[in-house]
């Protein structure tokens, strides 16, 4: 295996004491507690035995047969000191030197001192044996975990001739004790289980002959390399070392390290208060020292602190146990996190200032330079949360016992032990994930992540002024860029889960919206009074969408103070439910043939094991198959192993071991690659390892850059200005920023004239530095100010939640009094001055006409602004005199983009029109020139469009759409809609397990997968990488299973309820072109799945294994799609539509109609109707449909000619009608507009002619029957919701 794929529990054992040859020259004439230094004595690493040693008298020529790393070794001199020539017999030299060979990633020399941090002494009294816990870090920063048992051994000496006062000549028999230490090492912190292992071994010594020790320990050692380590998931792996059955867990994810300790220490050494204080030092990477005069405290209460704040990663020296030789080390000029004997605390904290000083034994939390915490608590509402929390915790186990029966068998009270540590374990990383989550989880809204951009001072210009200090020290360190990294890199973790989980409905809309940062009136509540209104429930049925309001619901809101919050909430990670899987007993490890034996019966477990899983539990079936292939990897059963792994993309491909197969791959022996190559499956796996290896060594080391947003310095040309603009989180989209672009270069033509400005071939046009930033500043000034607003409780209760304060005028007067005049997303209202009052001017959608007039001010006539409404006679008209030009702009733009957004039923119109707007604002607010407001025309969209563009919408379109969603949000510019997939929701099914609620699923452009929740159309999920290409095919099989087609040629497996993909059939070779399902004929006949491919090869599926239990062909141009109907499977190719048997033989054949023989592209889609018998068809480059009688196919065919239609793309049934989606215009042109067409199947008439779209209709799909959804390619990308008659 390569060194960096550990795959067994040990790397070395070493024992460390004073040598025979040492301990003669000190014991005689020595009393007692002598102190003396530790060497070491022995070391066993993997190999312990190997074919050819057993049959070659002891050359090292086979392969390892053990669960380690075939490690590089190098030689390790151990020292002898000189002895007296008379303590020698017969020996010629007074000193030599012997060479130990040891694990090169281990270094020996410190070993001793770590080992005996107080020192080894020789004493009169035998002590108890003791454990300690060590972390070793390399120059990489890996870590290797160390386990040391020290105990007592006597030794007995003869002390010659001792002469007493009256000159009497003795010997005599003396014993002193001496102590040993053996340390396991391992490449994970398996605290407990190596503890218990070494007290299993400490335990049979006592009854063992001194003589036997060191052979003994040898074999401890090679027991131990034959133990497997558990991928992560829900199987433990469990094996007897006599008398006790050590338990081994596995990782909870991926993400996350072994945890074998109990989490629970901490809280019994610290308050809640201090372990805060704690994980703000280490945050805020601080040099930390922990202090007991316990060393195992030192190094599990240390590591459980590095779990509370996973994912984030301590980056700097890590040593927990520091001898008293070592320590130096705290003069280090660097962060660290060390641990020392509480005896050396005056001198630590005399020594080095700034020290954190944590004392484990008192619970105290100090500082160097002084007896109080002087560094910045975390932010007050994550703390009050934490604090409530913990007072939940039930932190002792003998309260949780008192009233349970006793246990009679040792292993029996070590398992209930371990079930309830596990749960509590569970509780505690819960609750620290959700400290992480409330302090860092809206660092994701000022990230770039396309530029890989942190808008760091946005960010903490947007936090409380109590918390600013603690983010400020957080930002600036090495832990926070790493994690900073992964949150750009999509990185789906523990943190990402619990983020979504407990973001509240309204944030998840508000993310759905592009409005720039501005506080609702729902936040702003928060400051006037306490409300606790929990998120209701949203309805198993889909909403009503005409009305705006159930698009908004209460934001979750939490008083510490007046509700009592369940510890187990929702957004927590529930306890998971394990398995153990036992290993055989052990064979005597040092003789090859029994170790043979030894694995031969672990296959054979496994292989038991396997059969006797349900197909349904992929999760363990893939923990089997993981172990199996790990034991035919060390076996030399490359191909069997190869075979295993290959089953993991069937079971759950998150535990692949890519680094584990790739070096497998690139060791296979000749015979044995020709043998696997010869199996198709295996061939594949091979070439697509060597080509993932390909790319991870292309991939950039760190992970990706990640850069702090700066103000530009140089002139900017357009695409450095999209950049930038990007960057600052002002706005995305592309077609925004390029008019804005436009806007400031007007605006400054004629006072910043130069080179830059000079027409050649076509004006070149840049924004220099000093422009944009004070827009830039502007924008944010405004932003603030809006932040700030203090609206009376008065005004509060006329606005909606949701609603935002985005604009308010200076104080003028105005038709209805002296006020101000402020905007919303949806109104206009003026703020009375005097008495504080709320008087409504207008809502956008309400206005009629907007113009701008003057008014008599003395001898002057100052600009004023009317603005007539539905709702009243009489104009509204405010003498805004300067602002006046700005408003009318603003206001006429917002107007605009409301009667879009009503006419389309697309509120994102409303959302851009109001980024326009603002963007208006700032342009003027920066230029301040005499061209500020015609360069702020250029933003006018929406305006623009409803003077240039019709902006009616035909009626039967309008009062068939109910709403649109865009689903390219985040994106720089739309992206196509390729699939679409409506899942209904699950009685009796919360919303956190994700099946409470229906969902749409979403598939983009390159692989991208959204969910929506679609009973109130909000993203529920992050989206989802599902491969890198197109997907082009969506199926939901059962609860547990989505299949995704992709023209990668592979089939991706989704988990519907934690929107995870951890599953890939990889049986085609082309372009997955369709999935079908056939109906179960009884309750206990097996589900089948059908797929399909451009090749033509069809693939049949037994859905609970994912076994292929058919392939065949069928011979037809490019194969489309396909539908199974009683019993038969229907093939629509380019030339024909097939119905095949299900043994792959052709039973009818249609072929394209006459009149379309020429058509280069041929058949598009078709559909069957059970009812009538027929099969309906659409083309890809002819705009008619054609519907055949399926009992006699030689019967003429009906044509249904779609007015205005170049190409059909997608057919759908609801209820008795043909919902047809297609285009007209050409598509080389880009002029293409998306239309549906509502087909009635009795008169076989078009019934209904929709304009769905700005460009094609690619994909639809039916929502219950009482809703269509269709989605549009790259120039519209839009989703568009149907309301069915």
């Amino acid at each position: 295996m390569a060194d960096n794929v550990p795959c067994g529990l040990l790397e070395a054992c070493v024992l460390l004491g004073v040598s025979n040859e040492r301990l003669k020259e000190l014991c005689p004439g020595k009393d007692a507690d002598v102190l003396v230094e530790a060497e070491v004595l022995q070391v066993h690493a993997p190999p312990f035995i190997t074919k050819d040693r057993s049959c070659n008298g002891g050359v090292d020529q086979g392969v390892a047969p053990a669960f380690s790393r075939v490690q590089k070794r190098r030689s390790f001199k151990k020292k002898k000191r000189e002895r007296p020539v008379s303590t020698l017999s017969n020996s010629s030299q007074a000193s030599e030197s012997e060479e130990l060979s040891v694990p090169q990633n281990i270094d020996l020399i410190a070993l001793p001192q770590l080992c005996f941090p107080d020192g080894l002494r020789i004493t009169n009294e035998s002590r108890e044996d003791s454990y300690h816990f060590l972390v070793f870090t390399d120059v990489f920063g890996n870590q290797t975990h160390g386990v040391v048992a020290q105990y007592c051994r006597p030794v007995q000496f003869q002390q010659d001739n001792v002469i007493y006062a009256n000159g009497h000549r003795t010997n005599e028999h003396k014993r002193l004790y001496t102590t040993f230490s053996i340390c396991v090492i391992s490449k994970y912190p398996y605290y407990n289980a190596l503890r218990d292992c070494l007290s299993c071994f400490l335990f049979q010594m006592k009854t063992s002959r001194v003589s036997d020790f060191d052979e003994q320990v040898k074999e401890f050692s090679a027991k131990l390399a034959l133990v497997p380590i558990p991928p992560s998931g829900p199987l433990h792996v469990v094996f007897n070392l006599r008398p006790l059955q050590i338990e081994l867990p596995s990782r909870l994810d991926v993400d996350r390290p072994v945890m074998d300790l109990d989490l629970h220490l901490p809280f019994l050494c610290f308050k809640p208060k201090q372990i805060l204080q704690i994980i703000s030092s280490i945050l805020m990477e601080q040099r930390v020292v922990f202090l007991s005069t316990d060393w195992a405290k030192l190094t599990l209460v240390s590591e459980c602190f590095m779990i509370f704040i996973h994912p984030l990663r301590w980056q700097h020296p890590f040593v927990p146990v520091l001898s008293r030789q070592m320590l130096d080390f705290i003069m280090a000029p660097t962060a660290y996190l060390m641990g020392c004997h509480t005896y050396h605390f005056q001198e630590v904290a005399e020594e080095i200032e700034d020290l954190v000083l944590i004392d484990i034994d008192q619970g105290t939390v100090s500082s160097s330079t002084s007896d109080r915490f002087d560094l910045p608590d975390v932010p007050l509402a994550a703390r009050d949360c934490f604090i409530f929390r913990c007072g939940g915790l039930q932190l002792h186990y003998d309260l949780d016992v008192c009233g349970s029966s006793s246990q009679t068998d040792v292993n029996d009270l070590r398992a209930h032990r371990r079930l309830w540590q596990r749960k509590l374990n569970s509780s505690i990383l819960n609750i620290s994930m959700e400290l992480i989550v409330n302090i860092f989880s809206e660092v994701c809204d000022f990230l770039n992540y396309e530029h890989r951009v942190f808008n760091s001072e946005e960010f903490l210009r947007s936090r409380d002024s109590t918390d600013s200090a603690f983010y400020r020290k957080v930002l600036d360190t090495h832990i926070f860029h790493s994690f900073l990294r992964e949150r750009l890199n999509r990185k789906n973790d523990a943190f990402t889960r619990m983020q979504l989980n407990i973001r509240s409905e309204t944030r998840r809309l508000k993310i759905m919206t592009e409005s720039p940062r501005r506080p609702t009136m729902e936040e702003i509540n928060r400051k006037h009074r306490a409300e606790n209104g929990l998120n209701k429930r949203l309805g198993m049925s889909m909403p009503n969408l005409a009305d705006s309001r159930s698009l908004t619901v209460p934001i979750r809101q939490m008083s510490m103070m007046s509700v009592r919050m369940p510890l187990q909430m929702g957004s927590w990670s529930p306890i998971k439910p394990v398995k153990t899987f036992k290993l055989p007993e052990f064979p005597p490890p040092l003789a090859y043939h029994y170790v043979q034996n030894y694995y031969h019966d672990l296959i054979g477990q496994l292989d038991r094991s396997i059969s006797s899983a349900s197909p349904d539990d992929s999760a363990l079936l893939a923990r089997y198959y993981y172990l199996r292939g790990l034991v035919n990897s060390v076996t030399g059963r490359h191909v069997d192993a190869l075979a295993d792994f290959q089953s993991l993309y069937k079971t759950d491909m998150e535990i692949f071991p890519a680094q584990l197969l790739n070096t497998l791959v690139e060791a296979l022996p000749v015979e044995e690659k020709r043998i696997a190559e010869r199996r198709t499956d295996l061939k594949r796996l091979m070439s697509r390892v060597r080509r993932e290896n390909e790319k991870d060594r292309a991939r950039l080391v760190d992970g990706g850059t990640v850069k702090r947003f700066e103000l530009p310095k140089k002139h900017l040309q357009k695409e450095d200005f999209v950049r930038r603009v990007q960057e600052s989180g002002i706005v995305k989209d592309l077609e925004t920023i390029k008019r804005l672009f436009e806007a400031l270069t007007l605006g400054v033509e004629d006072s910043c004239r130069s080179v830059f400005y000079l027409e050649l071939d076509g004006q070149v046009k840049q924004v220099d530095p000093e422009t944009f930033r004070f827009f830039y500043n502007f924008w944010k000034e405004t932003e603030a100010a809006a932040q700030d607003v203090d609206l009376p409780a008065v005004v509060l209760e006329h606005l909606e939640n949701d609603e935002c304060v985005y604009k308010v005028s200076s104080s003028v007067k105005t038709s209805h009094g002296v006020g101000k005049i402020a905007m919303t997303q949806r109104r206009l209202f003026l703020l009375t001055e005097g008495r504080p009052g709320y008087v409504e001017i207008t809502k956008f959608r309400d206005i009629e006409d907007v113009r701008i007039s003057s008014a008599p001010f003395l001898l002057l006539r100052i600009p004023s602004l009317k603005i007539r409404t539905s709702l009243r006679r009489e104009s509204f008209e405010a003498n805004l005199k300067s602002e006046c030009d700005l408003w009318h702009l603003m206001i006429k733009e917002m107007w605009a983009g409301r009667k879009m957004a009503d006419q389309h039923k697309d509120p994102q119109f409303m959302e851009q029109a109001l980024t326009n707007a603002l963007l208006m604002d700032a342009v003027v607010g920066s230029l301040q020139s005499q061209k500020a407001i015609y360069a702020a025309t250029k933003l006018a969209y929406f305006d623009k469009m409803k003077s240039e563009v019709p902006m009616m919408v035909p009626k039967t379109t309008s009062d068939t759409l109910k709403h649109k969603i865009n689903p390219s949000l985040d994106q720089t510019s739309p992206q196509a809609v390729d699939v679409l997939l409506y899942t209904p929701g699950q009685l009796g099914v919360s919303d956190v397990d994700g099946g409470g609620n229906p969902k749409l699923w979403c598939a983009l452009s390159d692989g991208k997968l959204l969910v929506f929740d679609a009973a109130s159309w909000s993203m529920q999920h992050n989206s989802v990488q599902v491969g890198t290409s197109r997907l082009t095919c969506m199926l939901a099989v059962n609860e547990q299973q989505l299949w995704i087609g992709s023209k990668d040629s592979f089939i991706y497996i989704i988990n519907p309820r934690s929107v995870s993909c951890n599953k890939q059939l990889t049986e085609h070779r082309c372009e997955l072109t369709g999935l079908a399902l056939e109906e179960r004929a009884d309750k206990f006949s097996q589900t089948v799945a059908y797929s399909c491919s451009e090749d033509c090869n069809v693939i049949v599926w037994d859905v609970s294994s994912l076994q292929v239990r058919r392939q065949f062909r069928v011979s037809c141009g490019r194969l489309q799609s396909m539908h199974v109907h009683n019993g038969m499977l229907w093939c629509c190719g380019r030339d024909c539509v097939l119905e095949v048997r299900r043994n792959g033989s052709v039973h009818r054949r249609i072929s394209l109609p006459d009149h379309l023989l020429s058509s280069p592209k041929g058949f598009s889609s078709f559909l069957l109707f059970n009812e009538s018998e027929q099969l309906w068809a659409g083309f890809a480059d002819a705009g008619e449909l054609c519907v055949w009688h399926c009992r006699d196919i030689s019967k003429p065919f009906i044509r249904i000619q779609l007015k205005d239609c170049a190409a059909v793309t997608c057919m759908i049934r609801v209820k008795n009608q043909i919902w047809v989606g297609g285009y007209n215009g050409s598509v080389t042109d880009r002029r293409v507009r998306g239309k549906i067409y509502i087909v009635n199947t009795d008169r076989y008439t078009v019934e209904k002619e929709l304009q769905a779209h700005a460009d094609a209709v690619q994909t639809m799909c039916s929502a219950e029957d009482r809703y269509v959804l269709s989605g549009a390619a790259q120039d519209d990308g839009k989703i568009g919701i149907w309301k069915v008659e």
